[in-house]
C-alpha cells in the first residue's frame, strides 16, 4: 500500500496556521555564489563575444562545438519537418492558432485627444525592434519544450516585433530538437542560435560578433538563466524573474479527489521546489486527495521529483467555507489557481490575485500550459498581487504625445513657472518665461 505523503490540516489549528504562514513567506533565494558566477559569465560574454559562447557551450553542452555552429541554418530547419510526428505538428498548429487568437485581443491602440484650446495629447504604441526568446534544452533535447517556443514567440510577433531571436542549448551532438525548430518556424522566429544558460541571456542582451543585441529578453530557464535575466534587466527589458511552479486548488464537497490530486502532481513533477496546495471545505475530499496523491505518485516518471516537492512544499488545508478559501488564495497570490467547486463562476468575483484561474473540473492547469490560448508564463512567489502574465504588452512601449497651441501655452504658463520655482528648477521656469517675453 502506498505511503501517505500529505495529511489534511485544519486551517485554524496550530499546524495549519504554521503551514499557511510558511506558504505566505515562501521565497526564491539566490545563492551568492551563483549570482557571482553569473556576473562573471556576463562580463566574459561582453568582453569576448563568440569566443566566450563557444567555450561555455563546449564545456557544458557540446564538446565539439565551434563558432560556425552558433546559428541554425535554413536547411536544418527545413529537414526538421521530416523528422517530426505529423500528429504533433498538427497539435502545434492548433495550439498556435488558439494562442494567436487570444493574444490578438490584447493589442492596445494609439490614441489622440484634441481639446478646445488646440492642445493635442495622445499616446503612440510601438513594438520593440527585437526580442530574445530563451527556451531550455529539455533534458538534453529529449523533452523539447515546444510550448515555451509558442508562448514566447506568439505575443512578440502579435505585438509587431520584426526580429525574433531564439536561443536554446544544443545536445552533445550539436543538434537542436527538430520539434523546437519546427515550432519556432511556425511561430515566426527570425533567427535561432545554439546557446544556453546565462551566456545566451548575455549574448542576446549585449550582442556578439554573430548575434545582434535585442531589446527584450523573455523565456523560462534554470536558476542561472533567472539570475542572468535579473542582472541584465535595465539594459534590456525582461518578462519577469520567475520562481518555481505553483498551484493552489480550491475545492468543495463536489470535487473529484483523483482530479485534484492529478492537478497537484502536474506542478509537483516540475521541480522539488514547486508548490502544490489544496484548500477545501470538505474533510472527506481532503482525505481522498491525500490518498490519491500517494497512489498516483507511484505511476509517475518523475516520481522522486514530485515526492520531494510534496514533502517540502505540499499542503492540504480544510477551511470553514469558500469565502475563507478565497481570502486565503488572495493572500497567497498563486501562479495557477483552480476553482474545483460546483459553481466556480460565483466564486470567481471574489478572486483578485492569481496568475491564471481555471474554472471547473474540466479545466485542468495543463490545458493552459499547452493549448487553451492564454500565456503560461505567469507570475510566481505571490507577485500576482502586482504583476501579470507574459503578453503582447511585454513587447510594446508607449510614447506620450504633447502638442500645445499658443492659447493653451499662455493658459498654463504661470502654473508651470510657479511649480518649477518651488522646486528650485530655475531653468525650467526660464524655459517657459522666455516664451512669454517673446510673445
Amino acid at each position: 500500500m502506498s505511503k501517505t505523503i500529505l495529511k489534511p490540516l485544519d486551517a485554524e489549528s496550530p499546524r495549519g496556521r504554521e503551514g499557511f504562514s510558511a506558504l505566505l513567506n515562501r521565497q526564491f533565494e539566490i545563492p551568492e555564489e551563483i549570482e557571482a558566477s553569473v556576473r562573471e559569465i556576463i562580463a566574459d560574454v561582453r568582453e569576448n563575444g563568440d569566443q566566450a559562447l563557444v567555450e561555455y557551450t563546449k564545456r557544458f553542452d557540446c564538446p565539439d562545438f565551434d563558432a560556425s555552429m552558433l546559428p541554425v541554418g535554413e536547411e536544418e530547419i527545413t529537414r526538421a519537418y521530416s523528422r517530426v510526428d505529423p500528429g504533433i505538428l498538427e497539435s502545434i498548429r492548433k495550439a498556435l492558432s488558439k494562442i494567436e487568437a487570444f493574444h490578438g485581443k490584447q493589442l492596445p491602440v494609439s490614441w489622440f485627444d484634441t481639446r478646445a484650446d488646440g492642445t493635442i495629447l495622445g499616446q503612440m504604441v510601438h513594438p520593440v525592434d527585437a526580442a530574445g526568446l530563451y527556451v531550455p534544452g529539455g533534458t538534453g533535447g529529449s523533452t523539447p519544450l515546444v510550448s515555451s517556443v509558442l508562448m514566447n514567440a506568439v505575443p512578440a510577433r502579435t505585438a509587431g516585433v520584426k526580429r525574433l531571436v531564439l536561443a536554446t542549448p544544443p545536445g552533445r551532438d550539436g543538434r537542436v530538437s527538430p520539434y523546437l525548430l519546427v515550432a519556432a518556424r511556425e511561430a515566426g522566429v527570425s533567427e535561432i542560435y545554439r546557446m544556453g544558460s546565462a551566456w545566451a541571456i548575455a549574448a542576446m542582451s549585449y550582442g556578439t560578433e554573430t548575434i545582434g543585441a535585442v531589446d527584450v529578453v523573455a523565456g523560462p530557464g534554470n536558476i542561472f538563466v533567472t539570475v542572468a535575466k535579473k542582472l541584465v534587466s535595465g539594459n534590456v527589458g525582461i518578462d519577469m524573474v520567475a520562481g518555481p511552479s505553483e498551484i493552489l486548488i480550491i475545492a468543495d464537497e463536489h470535487a473529484e479527489p483523483s482530479y485534484v490530486a492529478a492537478d497537484m502532481l502536474s506542478q509537483a513533477e516540475h521541480d522539488p521546489m514547486a508548490t502544490s496546495v489544496l484548500v477545501t471545505t470538505s474533510g472527506q475530499v481532503a482525505e481522498g486527495v491525500c490518498k490519491e496523491l500517494a497512489t498516483q505518485l507511484e505511476e509517475l516518471e518523475r516520481a522522486e521529483t514530485a515526492r520531494k516537492s510534496l514533502e517540502s512544499n505540499g499542503l492540504v488545508l480544510v477551511v470553514k467555507d469558500l469565502d475563507q478559501a478565497a481570502d486565503m488564495a488572495n493572500r497567497v497570490g498563486p501562479e495557477h489557481l483552480e476553482l474545483m467547486v460546483k459553481r466556480p463562476w460565483e466564486l470567481l468575483p471574489k478572486i483578485r490575485h492569481a496568475g491564471a484561474v481555471f474554472l471547473g473540473q474540466f479545466s485542468p492547469e495543463p490545458v493552459g500550459d499547452y493549448i487553451a490560448g492564454p500565456n503560461h508564463v505567469l507570475p510566481t512567489m505571490g507577485t500576482a498581487r502586482f504583476s501579470s502574465a507574459l503578453g503582447v504588452e511585454t513587447f510594446l512601449k508607449r510614447s506620450s504625445i504633447i502638442s500645445y497651441s499658443r492659447e493653451a501655452f499662455l493658459e498654463d504658463a504661470g502654473d508651470v513657472m510657479g511649480l518649477a520655482r518651488i522646486e528650485g528648477l530655475t531653468a525650467h521656469e526660464r524655459s517657459v518665461g522666455i516664451r512669454l517675453k517673446k510673445d
